[in-house]
C-alpha cells in the first residue's frame, strides 16, 4: 500500500520554510550581507517608535517627535548604489544641517519638529549597481518612515 502526504501539508511545509528565511538577515545598506540582525525598538501604544536617529533598517516604522525635537537620517550607500537625497512634504517637518556626507552614495538629513502633523520622509536608490556593457536590473530599494510631530 503506498502512503501519500495530502498537497495543503507539503504546501504548507514549504511555506513555513519560506517564511523562516525571510528576514533572517538585515541589509547593511551596502549591497552586501552584513551579518547582523537590527532590534526592534519600543513603540508607544499610538504605534510610534520614539527616535531621533534612522538608518535603512528604520525603514517602513512611523516615529514621534515633539515639536522643536531633531531627527538624523544616515543612509549608508555605495557609489554605484547611491541614496537620492532624503526628501519630505508638507510643513510639519523643517531641514536643517545634516554635517557632511563622506562617502559617496550616503544620503544624511536632519530635519527639525517645527508643528504638530504628520509627513513622510523619503528616499530611494538602484537596487542592483549599474555595470557598463552588462545587462543589470532596473528595480528600486526605496526607504521611508512616516513621521508624527505632537
Amino acid at each position: 500500500m503506498r502512503r501519500t502526504i495530502p498537497h495543503t501539508t507539503v504546501a504548507l511545509a514549504a511555506l513555513t520554510l519560506v517564511l523562516a528565511g525571510c528576514g533572517s538577515q538585515a541589509d547593511s545598506g551596502k549591497g552586501g550581507d552584513s551579518g547582523t540582525v537590527s532590534s526592534s525598538p519600543t513603540t508607544t501604544p499610538t504605534g510610534c517608535t520614539p527616535a531621533s536617529t534612522l538608518d535603512v533598517h528604520d525603514s517602513g516604522r512611523t516615529v514621534c517627535l515633539a515639536v522643536g525635537e531633531t531627527l538624523r537620517i544616515n543612509l549608508d550607500g555605495t557609489a554605484k548604489r547611491p541614496w537620492k537625497p532624503v526628501s519630505g512634504s508638507g510643513s510639519v517637518l523643517e531641514a536643517t544641517n545634516a554635517g557632511i556626507v563622506l562617502l559617496p552614495g550616503d544620503a544624511n538629513a536632519a530635519f527639525k519638529a517645527v508643528k504638530d502633523g504628520r509627513t513622510r520622509l523619503q528616499s530611494t536608490r538602484p537596487l542592483c549597481a549599474a555595470q557598463p556593457g552588462r545587462v543589470s536590473c532596473l528595480g528600486i530599494q526605496e526607504w521611508w518612515v512616516a513621521v508624527v510631530v505632537k
